[in-house]
């Protein structure tokens, strides 16, 4: 009997090639199967990233998902992608899932990683998450001492947010996309825009950008972007 193989989640950071760790990189090179997430028309960044590290030769899954929240077709998008690699895995062969950033920080990695854990041997490969990459290319360290770092996904109510942000020490807000505006007018009310910095698209050469809270466009605001805020305005003022 065939010794089933074990399915990988990658993590391969936040966008620089050069930030993918020396056991994803092994990995992603051994491994006979690749699969990796994609919008459901255009190039996938998690393939893109490690592009030029690919040796070639390797079969490819591309796990093509609908950009809403909705549950379905999305749940399905995994059940199928699931099914796929179950027939890799229960031939014996190794799969790779590339994961932007980290598989396990807020990463889609998570819903194959249910489906999968119960039946086939799963390893999971911390990544450089894009939290820590804003840091870096901000040079705005996260929090300092007995600093509380909370971090929130900007889809989550106003009135939530808002009660967040008004006793936060430190905050990193995620998935700002469309609700850029929202947030914006948050950090107005609670004095908070002039200690917010704004990135988006960290490491990714080009295509990175800082901006003043205050100068961004709400409508040209990508998934890829991050606000840090400290309630000090930098984590090194004690």
């Amino acid at each position: 009997m065939t010794a089933p193989g074990t399915l990988y989640g990658l993590g391969v950071g936040p966008g620089d090639p050069e930030l993918i760790t020396l056991k994803a990189l092994r990995l992603l090179r051994a491994c006979p199967v690749l699969a990796w997430p994609a919008p459901e028309e255009g190039p996938s960044l998690a393939r893109s990233i490690v592009e030029e590290h690919l040796p070639g030769g390797q079969t490819e899954i591309a796990i093509r998902m609908p950009m809403s929240v909705a549950r379905f077709p999305a749940q399905e998008v995994y059940d199928r992608a699931a099914d796929e690699m179950a027939g890799h895995l229960s031939a014996g062969r190794d799969v790779a899932v590339l994961c932007e950033g980290d598989p396990f920080f807020y990463g889609s990695f998570m819903y194959l990683f249910g489906r999968m854990v119960d039946r086939f041997p799963v390893h999971v490969v911390p990544g450089v998450s894009s939290m820590m990459a804003c840091s870096a290319v901000l040079d705005a360290p996260l929090a300092a001492r007995n600093d509380v770092l909370t971090v929130l996904p900007a889809p989550i109510e106003e009135n939530r947010l808002e009660a967040a942000l008004a006793t936060a020490d430190a905050a990193a807000i995620l998935k700002l996309g469309r609700h850029f505006a929202k947030v914006r007018a948050v950090l107005d009310r609670l004095g908070l825009a002039g200690r917010a910095r704004y990135v988006e698209r960290a490491t990714m050469g080009e295509q990175q950008r800082i901006l003043p809270v205050a100068a961004v466009d709400p409508e040209a605001v990508p998934y890829f972007s991050m606000i840090l805020v400290h309630a000090r305005g930098a984590a090194w003022t004690l």
